[in-house]
């Protein structure tokens, strides 16, 4: 063999060698795409985490889940078909969001139905506190002008009595 065939084997040789370390695929749950749609998805260990979150060791659910969706990825499927696959397999606990359409629709109004309740109460009670002191401050600037006229009126019953017996006992 000449060296120059040798150089060519050997960099033939390293070529298969680099080759087959490389991996024969990107994996999907490296790309924009399955990350978008593992974010769309739970976790089904229990963990309440997003599949592409979930940090246990060893996870008996989020591999098998994310190999799963490396495989529709690859396969170039829809999101939504990917989507409604998982939905079909799991039910629709695997989804991070609740749809926006039918029933489930009132999850995505309850939290500002509640905040405008709130504020209506607080508002409502703001008001009342403040006729209470509106009420207590009038009561309290009446209450002198009352006992005034009160006693002006104990004083002119007083007065009228003594007239009147003055008025007999002269009469006499």
């Amino acid at each position: 063999m000449t060296k120059r065939q040798r150089l060519a084997l050997i960099c033939a040789v390293f070529v298969g060698m680099a080759s087959a370390m490389l991996p024969l695929h990107v994996d999907a749950q490296k790309t924009d795409r399955a990350k978008s749609l593992g974010t769309k998805l739970m976790c089904m260990c229990g963990c309440g985490q997003i599949l592409t979150q979930c940090n246990h060791i060893n996870c008996p659910s989020s591999g098998p889940m994310l190999k799963e969706l490396d495989s529709h990825v690859t396969k170039g499927e829809a999101d939504d078909l990917i989507v409604q696959d998982f939905i079909q397999e799991f039910g629709e606990k695997v989804l991070s969001a609740p749809p926006s359409t039918g029933f489930n629709s009132i999850a995505w109004y309850i939290p500002g139905a509640a905040f405008v309740l709130g504020l209506g109460i607080v508002v409502v009670l703001i008001r009342m506190w403040r006729q209470r002191d509106i009420d207590r401050l009038a009561s309290a600037s009446s209450a002198p002008a009352s006992a005034a006229t009160a006693s002006s009126k104990v004083r002119d019953t007083h007065l009228d009595r003594a007239r009147e017996q003055a008025d007999r006992e002269t009469e006499e």
